[in-house]
């Protein structure tokens, strides 16, 4: 994310690396930080003859170096773009270039869904000149303040049951994320500085009753009833619910519960710190707290593993996740 930042405040100064290496699980920077230089660093003037397209399906090393290494034409750069560079055979060889790169040449790269191997010379070469960079998928617990921050950037706000409806239930793909932002921002119009959880359930169609947040909520608050209702709904509804995103939001919650019954400071503030959560949420640990014992939720969080695997056709010869997603919360509730 600091990456990200600072590659975008020195391309919007027009100040340019020879090389961007980027690489990683989370293709939206990537895609982000490709599509700015391919629009702005030249003009549609200078495009025709300094910009080009490579695939890395379709291309080789040596034609990637050797159109690294042309001089522009009536412009001070010219912009050379590999992508799906993941599929360039012998792709360390572009060290050759990377030890002696033009400084008119624009040279990106685009790794995407995995991280080039480090001890490769390729990697050195790069991490010496700072022109490499990952971008890693977002942690469960990082995506609805990722949303409030994006928002935030474009002039909204949204309340917390909303940033955690929207994280439940579109994952942690960012882009599939703003994508969805977007259509809500362009619906709502510019009158609404604040969007609901509300909003988010008439716009995208995400239920503000029936979803991880809530299921959650009611498993914390031993509300029996709530939580089977919920489930009901989930297990008519596998593609919209699909049980390991149920169990990766409750992993989640009791793996940090079990850290709450250890810390000696169970100060709102320090909770929050230690946890890594808003300061809104901490007193859902101390319900939960109250409402499982410390043996109980290392059952829980055992419960959970075994379905996870389970979910994956581990131990399991018959049994739909809709199944599957009944039995667990029994479990876990009883």
């Amino acid at each position: 994310m600091n990456d990200f930042k600072q590659i975008m405040a020195d391309l919007k100064n027009r100040q340019f690396k020879p090389i961007y290496f980027l690489m990683g699980e989370e293709t939206y920077y990537i895609d982000q930080i490709t599509n700015y230089i391919t629009d702005n660093c030249l003009t549609e003037e200078e495009k025709g003859f300094n910009q080009t397209i490579l695939y890395g399906k379709d291309t080789d090393v040596n034609t990637v170096i050797l159109t690294a290494r042309r001089y522009p034409m009536m412009s001070q750069y010219q912009v050379v773009v590999v992508k799906e560079a993941q599929n360039l055979d012998k792709i360390e060889e572009l060290v050759h270039y990377a030890e002696n790169p033009l400084n008119s040449t624009i040279l990106v790269v685009n790794y995407k869904y995995k991280t080039f191997d480090s001890r490769k010379k390729l990697s050195k070469t790069l991490k010496k000149s700072k022109s490499i960079f990952e971008f890693k998928k977002l942690y469960d617990n990082q995506v609805a303040p990722w949303i409030t921050g994006y928002l935030k950037e474009n002039g909204l706000s949204i309340d917390l049951k909303a940033s955690s409806l929207l994280s439940d239930s579109l994952g942690s793909d960012l882009s599939k994320i703003v994508k969805e932002l977007d259509k809500l921002k362009v619906a709502l119009g510019n009158n609404v500085q604040q969007i609901t959880a509300d909003d988010v359930e008439k716009n995208i169609g995400l239920s503000k009753d029936y979803n991880s947040f809530e299921l959650q909520k009611a498993i914390v608050n031993k509300e029996v009833l709530k939580a089977n209702r919920i489930i009901k709904v989930f297990a008519n509804n596998p593609k919209d619910h699909p049980i390991q995103a149920t169990i990766s939001v409750l992993f989640n919650y009791f793996s940090k519960l079990m850290i709450y019954y250890y810390l000696k400071d169970k100060g709102k503030a320090n909770v929050a710190k230690e946890l890594s959560i808003n300061p809104f949420f901490v007193q859902g640990y101390a319900l939960g707290a109250r409402n499982y014992s410390g043996r109980k939720v290392v059952d829980i969080i055992s419960i959970l593993r075994d379905y996870d695997m389970k979910s994956k056709g581990f131990n399991n010869v018959s049994a739909n996740t809709g199944d599957l997603l009944k039995e667990m919360i029994f479990k876990i509730l009883h």
